[in-house]
């Protein structure tokens, strides 16, 4: 069966998005996602200069590209690092263009499908589903995820409470995990994962939070100390419907999976979807781009329970963690502009100590900084709008890796990933609970 699904951005306007009956592992079938990207690359380039800049932004419009770095051709220029997925019938008409341009490029990865079955162990033994043995260390679908909230609830009820803020857009609940000790008066931090769907990192690193939590509190007086003083109010999966379409039958989608009247184009991106400076520079009006900001702030049913959620406990909520991939960075405001924050030595403090003890586990280095002179200028963030709303402390992490793997990070990489990413948000959470406001 020939898969038409995995092709995004303009050419989702006239090809169904992924037959929507494949599971993972249909019987009869041998591969992951129907061997939708067999011969598939993920080529990289950097233009040198402005004529190169203009060839690729045409060549990658002309074959459809799915862009993985950076989210957006506008914000290709000189120098920026580019990564691209281009499918099979298209990688030769690209790799010719480049090397009749005389454009350095390099080949990340030879054949997507090969690398996604090899990397991500999703065909064998799957003990993923013994609760009372969870593993960690692998990916797990959405509703093993909301199996392993509903199991801790059972199981942990002295620190944590699991509750739903609403329903997506097509119709699963939006479930939350409170973790902490039980007191009235208590600040808080709100972790959330996934907003983006191919990004499966993200989930990991929150469950991995909880499980660290769980199993440390009693032993490490950090951890205890965070959380007898704050709740955390933990959203390991953002963007449910992407998330869950991710696993059934598109690997590379990212944004939510709403419908849009006037195009066959489906999904907004979550991450553009907020009230602060929406769809202006860094964010598409065009539904079918994966930076679509959508037809109004909050238009997106997950953006407006998570943004209700936040407005009413904005005066407890000391801080804002949202996680990413790819790129190795630990963000702050502003994003949609260049100017510097108001409290900028506390937050910049703050994001000193996380990078250089997350460095301290395995050499791991991340670039730190404002999001718009460290990545580039975005609007309509859910970073920039949570800081806008009062919340001293936002942050975006984008998690490993910086392009050898991107999204599709090995299952063999998430123990050090988690681990590292564990000492930063431990050091910007205590950080919270010592001098700065």
């Amino acid at each position: 069966m020939k898969c038409l699904g995995k092709r995004r951005g303009w050419a989702a306007a006239f090809l169904p998005l992924c037959w929507l009956f494949l599971k993972i592992l249909q019987p009869g079938h041998s591969h992951l996602y129907n061997n939708c990207y067999a011969g598939d690359k993920v080529i990289r380039f950097i233009p040198k200069t402005e004529e190169e800049v203009y060839a690729l932004k045409t060549i990658s419009h002309q074959l459809k590209v799915d862009l993985w770095q950076p989210s957006s051709i506008s914000y290709v220029s000189e120098g920026t690092v580019t990564d691209v997925h281009i499918p099979q019938n298209g990688s030769r008409a690209l790799l010719a263009f480049l090397q009749e341009a005389n454009i350095q490029y390099k080949i990340l990865i030879e054949d997507l499908q090969k690398t996604l079955e090899k990397g991500n162990n999703l065909q064998t033994q799957r003990n993923r589903r013994s609760l009372s043995g969870y593993n960690y260390e692998v990916y797990h679908s959405l509703e093993e995820i909301q199996n392993w909230m509903h199991h801790l609830n059972k199981t942990h009820s002295g620190l944590i409470h699991m509750f739903s803020i609403g329903r997506s857009y097509e119709g699963r609940s939006l479930f939350i995990l409170k973790l902490g000790r039980r007191s009235r008066l208590k600040r808080a931090v709100w972790i959330d994962c996934g907003i983006h769907a191919r990004e499966w990192i993200g989930p990991a690193f929150c469950q991995w939070f909880v499980k660290e939590a769980l199993l440390t509190h009693k032993s490490d007086p950090a951890m205890r100390k965070m959380l007898n003083h704050l709740y955390f109010y933990i959203m390991p999966v953002f963007n449910v419907d992407g998330y869950h379409f991710s696993w059934t039958s598109d690997r590379f989608w990212r944004k939510t999976r709403s419908r849009n009247s006037r195009f066959r184009c489906r999904g907004v991106d979550a991450n553009r979807n907020w009230k602060v400076k929406w769809c202006d520079e860094g964010a598409s009006m065009h539904p079918c781009d994966d930076t679509y900001c959508g037809p109004f702030p909050e238009s997106e049913p997950e953006v407006k329970a998570v943004a209700n959620f936040l407005r009413k406990h904005r005066k407890h909520i000391r801080a804002y963690l949202s996680f990413h991939a790819y790129a190795q960075m630990l963000l702050y405001p502003y994003s949609y502009k260049y100017a510097t924050i108001p409290n900028f030595s506390c937050v910049e403090s703050a994001a000193y100590k996380a990078v250089n003890a997350l460095q301290s586990v395995y050499g791991v280095r991340y670039r730190y900084g404002p999001a718009s002179t460290t990545l580039y200028v975005s609007s309509g963030s859910s970073m920039d709008w949570a800081y806008k709303n009062g919340i001293p402390y936002a942050f975006a992490f984008e998690l490993r890796d910086t392009g050898h793997f991107g999204f599709l990070l090995p299952e063999m990489l998430i123990k050090p990933t988690c681990t590292e990413t564990m000492l930063a948000v431990k050091n910007i959470t205590m950080h919270l609970l010592k001098k700065c406001p």
